[in-house]
């Protein structure tokens, strides 16, 4: 899967992952390859990122979660 989390500022990550955990409204929840369609918004918190080089944590402060065909976009309000 492919990631992006991004600020107003700034891209803050971008690259191949295999999992992506994140603060949604409704509690947080994990995204795996091929994991249905979903749009969220994210509450302040952590997002735990899982990729080659082992497990990444961005503080984000609310904002959107979008995934499509394996493709995560993240749009924080900031980091």
């Amino acid at each position: 899967m492919i990631l992006e989390i991004i600020t107003p500022d700034k891209k803050i990550y971008s690259g191949e992952v295999s999992s992506v955990s994140v603060p949604g409204m409704s509690g947080r929840f994990q995204m795996l390859k091929n994991h249905a369609p979903v749009i969220s918004t994210l509450l302040n918190g952590k997002v735990r990122v899982k990729d080659q080089e082992g497990v990444k944590e961005f503080d984000v402060k609310g904002g959107v979660v979008e995934n499509l065909k394996n493709k995560i976009i993240i749009l924080a309000e900031s980091a």
